[in-house]
């Protein structure tokens, strides 16, 4: 399987994205709150699915900002979702400036957007480049 980091850093980053949402959701289903728990686990698995259909490897010449801006979307869906279903900001100890906190972790749209998973393998960046040439 080549370039397992790569598979393993798409999976299991957007995975810890919606990780909260999924722990969240349990929560509110002990709390007996089913409407509010079974809307989480219903975004939590439609995010997973689009995790797995977005995968760059099996879109191999699509740009990473088209295969991230769905799973994006899931995102930000989630986040206003938790704020509405817990009763608004200020209820949760925030205030709307909080919202910027979040526009760090649009960084990769911008540093790895017009990347594709072939062109990507065509770079091939790798630090041990160098001296495996070196060794032969």
């Amino acid at each position: 399987m080549k370039r397992r980091g790569e598979k393993f850093g798409w999976i299991g980053g957007w995975f810890g994205a919606f990780a909260w949402l999924g722990l969240l959701s349990a929560i509110w289903l002990f709390q007996n709150k089913i409407s509010e728990g079974m809307i989480g686990l219903v975004v939590f698995i439609i995010a997973i699915i689009a995790i797995s259909m977005t995968a760059p490897w099996k879109h191999p010449n699509t740009k990473y900002w088209k295969l991230m801006l769905p799973i994006y979307s899931l995102f930000i869906c989630s986040i206003v979702l938790y704020i509405y279903l817990s009763g608004g900001l200020e209820i949760i100890g925030l205030k709307w400036t909080s919202i910027f906190l979040v526009i760090p972790g649009f960084i990769p749209l911008v540093t790895a957007g017009n990347r594709t998973w072939n062109s990507s393998a065509k770079q091939d960046n790798s630090p041990n480049k160098d001296s495996q040439r070196g060794s032969k």
